[in-house]
């Protein structure tokens, strides 16, 4: 497969690697932690979000708005999802300091949806955002990115300054909204979070990564410091974890495909060499001392970038596998 070197970060991908890593010089962020790459890594999965004038943002209120909410959740999640939030947990949550908000069209149709619960995480006030959901006509029109604003907004008048939520690490666009114009940051990867389910998204499990999203101070200074040694991700189909390697210094590129749902259409096999192989990778190095700083998103593939939290934090190895024959 042929590979290039992209010598700078683009757009949304910079800006959250300068912002989790602000230690880091310009001239490093652009010179020394160069990325491989098959494309130019400013390009972000799908298209470009163009402006929804028609859409409004609300608090869903009424009954015929919740019942709404639960069509929409069967529609993204499959039919027979059994562990739809009802109507009763909508009206309770509004009640109780949580946030239920819709995305309405210009004809009062539910477009988006994004609900969570309000309480009390490492003895803060916090907010677990438990879903966000966007009809497939509706997306990349920012809609996602508009919710999710909207939620911070009613937390901070509130006085909740961290929300959390967790998102598949295999879905590339989920992760650019996150990581990237969000600002969120990775606090731990969990195995098969939610157990056996028969939601129709859920043929690959539950393997999620938690993320915590300061409202108050998103640009806080994280405490990692830059390291010397070099290690760079394997560009098979999830057959390989990120191996040592000459080029990206203090970095470790974990890649994973552009879109998911096209490889599993095409392969599920292959799609679970991806869960495989990646679930791998974060475990071992989320639990080694390693944080995920980045993330850049791509036209075939797109890739997390991981570094060190100590300076007497060695750079991660991995042990290589048998090559798969797929």
């Amino acid at each position: 497969m042929r590979m290039i070197f992209c010598k700078k970060l683009g757009g949304c991908a910079y800006s959250s690697l300068r912002r989790n890593r602000p230690d880091l010089p310009r001239n490093v962020l652009h010179r020394k932690i160069d990325f491989m790459t098959e494309f130019s890594s400013t390009i972000p999965p799908g298209r470009a979000p163009t402006p929804a004038p028609e859409i409004t943002i609300r608090s869903v209120e009424s009954r015929a708005d919740m019942d709404a909410c639960v069509e929409l959740q069967r529609q993204t999640w499959g039919e027979a999802f059994s562990e739809v939030v009802p109507v009763s947990m909508l009206q309770i949550t509004a009640k109780m300091g949580g946030v239920a908000v819709g995305a309405f069209d210009s004809k009062g149709g539910l477009v988006g949806l994004v609900y969570g619960i309000s309480g009390f995480r490492h003895g803060r006030p916090a907010h677990w955002s438990h879903m966000l959901a966007v009809r497939p006509e509706a997306r990349n029109l920012g809609i996602g990115r508009r919710l999710k604003v909207r939620q911070k907004e009613m937390l901070l008048a509130l006085g909740i300054g961290t929300v959390y939520w967790t998102f598949d690490p295999l879905v590339s666009r989920n992760a650019h909204l996150n990581l990237n114009r969000l600002g969120a940051r990775v606090a731990e990867y969990v195995p098969d979070m939610y157990g056996a389910s028969n939601s129709e998204l859920h043929q690959l499990g539950t393997d999620r990564f938690v993320v915590e999203w300061n409202l108050c101070d998103e640009d806080r200074p994280r405490s990692a410091s830059p390291r010397s040694q070099s290690s760079v991700g394997s560009q098979r189909s999830g057959v390989d974890s990120p191996v040592r390697g000459p080029h990206l210094p203090d970095a470790v590129e974990v890649p994973i495909p552009a879109d998911i749902e096209a490889v599993k259409r095409t392969s599920v096999a292959e799609a679970r060499g991806w869960r495989a192989s990646t679930r791998r990778a974060f475990v071992h190095l989320l639990s080694s001392g390693h944080e995920v700083v980045g993330f850049v998103p791509g036209v075939e593939h797109s890739k997390y970038i991981v570094v060190s939290t100590s300076p007497t934090t060695p750079c991660a190895t991995f042990p290589r596998e048998e090559q798969s024959s797929r």
